[in-house]
């Protein structure tokens, strides 16, 4: 008997762990370590199924990287000794997420590769001036999962800056051209009437945008990068440079979510360009 032929490998796919998905965001420095396994094996599932699948993940800093970013106010610039010491509490709390992240998805058998913003990324007045995309390219084609977390980064005129994962993801977007973007948190999409929570927005185009916007509101927990409304407008501004792009805003709290998604499920709330 012939064995089931694997799916057709889909297009380059970013996969975005939230920090609330993965820390419990109300408690500083606290993950959720049986949430983190469990993702991981999805993923690692996912990518048995389609060995072919080209993934590079990213995640949040969530209750380790934002409470001392909101304390110090990073985000807005370092320059003072308190700020520069504000600045490495940063870095060193999402170095320590990330590496509990990497345990993971080395447990679950993912061939994952971690790429650290704070050592390779340099802002200019928290915009992106350059970052040397040659090891994170070389990194896909030798069927490695690049692995990039919101961070602390260098920047030309604030002196330092914090870059949350989308940040990364607009710009590894731009250079790499992903099918799908997925962004897995705790909220099941983008809510019509939060703080109801009753109803969910099926989809969000550049021509919906407006009519949404009052339902874009930001996170109930610290969260120094914008929260909602950052994340879907973010988005949308990429789907409108790159029209075949598709993201979806999705709820990585049930099990097995993350898995369909990356297997090409659509689940949440979906953003693409409403151009057929």
């Amino acid at each position: 008997m012939k064995a089931n032929p694997s799916p057709p490998a889909p297009g380059l796919q970013f996969l975005k762990l939230g920090g609330s998905l993965i820390t419990d965001k109300a408690h500083p420095h606290t993950p959720r370590p049986e949430v983190i396994a469990r993702l991981a094996g999805e993923i690692a599932s996912a990518r048995r199924s389609v060995p072919m699948m080209r993934l590079v993940l990213g995640h949040g800093s969530g209750s380790f990287g934002h409470t001392p970013a909101s304390q110090y106010g990073t985000r807005l610039g370092v320059h003072t000794p308190e700020q520069w010491q504000g600045f490495l509490e940063v870095w060193r709390e999402a170095a320590a997420l990330n590496r509990l992240v990497m345990d993971a998805l080395h447990a679950a058998g993912l061939p994952a590769m971690a790429f650290a913003p704070s050592a390779s990324v340099l802002g200019h007045d928290g915009r992106l001036a350059s970052w040397d995309l040659g090891p994170l390219e070389s990194a896909l084609e030798a069927g490695l999962v690049p692995v990039v977390y919101g961070d602390v980064i260098f920047d030309r005129v604030r002196g330092g800056t914090i870059f949350s994962t989308e940040d990364l993801f607009a710009h590894l977007a731009l250079a790499l051209h992903p099918q799908r973007i997925l962004l897995a948190g705790l909220e099941p999409g983008v809510w019509a009437d939060y703080p109801a929570c009753q109803s969910l927005i099926a989809e969000i185009t550049p021509t919906n945008l407006h009519a949404t916007a009052e339902a874009l509101t930001g996170s109930k927990a610290t969260d120094v990068t914008g929260g909602m409304q950052s994340k879907v407008m973010q988005t949308i501004e990429l789907i409108t440079a790159l029209p075949g792009l598709e993201a979806l805003i999705f709820s990585g709290e049930t099990p097995g979510s993350v898995k369909n998604a990356l297997l090409g499920e659509t689940t949440g709330t979906r953003l693409h360009s409403g151009i057929s």
